[in-house]
Order: structure tokens, then C-alpha cells, then sequence
């Protein structure tokens, strides 16, 4: 069986917002080990991170993580 793939857009969102990893981390309440695993693709947030970067970008959690 295989799992669900989510992708994100959270590096381009970051990155538009000219913020570093380290800073986003800080702002949202986690690593910056984190922030990685979540860009690359290989950690899928809780319900809860995903909200916070929701409100951190000021956009919707289905705008940043599609299936």
C-alpha cells in the first residue's frame, strides 16, 4: 500500500517572503530541521503546524498543501 503524497508550496511561500528557515522556525514554533523536512517533502505537519503556517503566510492550508 502506498501513502498519500501531499505536496506543498511552503519553500516558494518562504522564499517570497524573502524569510530565512531559521526565522520561519522560530516564528511558527519549531526547528529549522523541520521547516527542511517539510520543504523537501518528507514530513507532512500536524493539522495544528499547518494552521500556524497558514496564518503565518496569511493564506489558506489548502493553498500551501495540495494531494
Amino acid at each position: 500500500m502506498t501513502g498519500i503524497v501531499v505536496k506543498n508550496s511552503v519553500a516558494a511561500l518562504r522564499k517570497s517572503k524573502n524569510v530565512t528557515q531559521e526565522d520561519m522556525a522560530k516564528a511558527v514554533g519549531v526547528t529549522r530541521q523541520t521547516i527542511i523536512a517539510i520543504e523537501k517533502g518528507n514530513y507532512t505537519p500536524s493539522v495544528s503546524l499547518a494552521l500556524q503556517l497558514a496564518k503565518y503566510f496569511n493564506t489558506s492550508v489548502e493553498s500551501i498543501f495540495k494531494f
